[in-house]
């Protein structure tokens, strides 16, 4: 039996296909004994390994097999569930890495955008929790520059003259600040910028506009606006929260078997170089 090359499986009355060697991923586990008729737990009817366990939980157990990595949806919330099904099986690496719920739980994450329009001249500033997510964000933005008349500040197009990329100004690694408008040149001439922010192609001079589009990118990008204040009414800036769920960077491990190594051992390595 253990040599046949497709398992089925009805967990909880769920139906489950897979590779005998996909069963034998860890050979100590009860999955891969189950197919020496190693296991009593286990009862083949009508070809067909009958378990009564929870079949929505195997669904993971398997992809876990399959792939050697734990995937989970940001929403999930059955840490301790899943180890103890883990546990049922045998997988000690699976049930290990679930152990660590606090490593694999995705966290809060916070964006404030400010927002101050002073004549023809808007200011941004970003702040986020996540250096990554800043990082992301100032490379969908470009400042551009060019010169034109006074006749044409206004205008919602860029003049013909080429335009020049400026670099966004990095205070630090979770926050960015740039700007949009006109100001005086020498004589009758503005120094004008303009905002460009991916995947939108337009470039945008309007304050006003630049804030939508910055807001829709952000909504796109899974953040839900939570609250808007003024922070100083002199001034006129205005601040926008921003917050989302986002998975943690070792939320998917690898867990690599290599001859003659523990897979516990393994995954625990694997679990600790995530998280550097």
């Amino acid at each position: 039996m253990s040599n046949r090359e497709l398992v089925v499986l009805s967990v909880g009355g769920v139906r489950f296909v897979t590779r005998a060697s996909t069963l034998q991923q860890f050979p100590e586990s009860r999955l891969a004994r189950m197919l020496n008729d190693d296991d009593q737990e286990f009862k083949l009817v009508n070809g067909e390994f009958f378990v009564d366990r929870d079949g929505t939980l195997f669904s993971y157990i398997m992809d876990f097999l399959r792939t050697l990595q734990v995937s989970l949806p940001a929403d999930f919330s059955d840490y301790e569930r899943l180890q103890r099904e883990a546990e049922f099986y045998g997988l000690c690496p699976l049930a290990d890495l679930l152990s660590q719920e606090h490593l694999l739980k995705p966290r809060l994450e916070i964006l404030e955008v400010r927002f101050s329009l002073q004549e023809m001249q808007a200011f941004f500033r970003i702040f986020g929790s996540c250096s990554t997510t800043v990082e992301t964000l100032a490379e969908q933005i470009t400042v551009f520059t060019g010169q034109q008349s006074g006749q044409s500040w206004n205008s919602p197009f860029p003049s013909q003259k080429p335009l020049v990329p400026l670099p966004l100004e990095r205070p630090s690694h979770h926050d960015m600040a740039f700007q949009c408008g006109t100001d005086y040149s020498a004589g009758d001439q503005f120094v004008a910028r303009y905002v460009s922010i991916k995947p939108d192609n337009r470039k945008l001079i309007n304050g006003t506009n630049v804030l939508g589009l910055l807001l829709d990118t952000l909504l796109k990008g899974g953040f839900r606006l939570v609250s808007t204040k003024t922070v100083s009414s002199e001034e006129k800036v205005e601040c926008y929260i921003f917050e989302r769920m986002k998975r943690r960077a070792g939320l998917t491990v690898t867990v690599n078997q290599t001859p003659g190594s523990s897979g516990v051992a393994q995954a625990k390595r694997s679990q600790m170089q995530k998280g550097k």
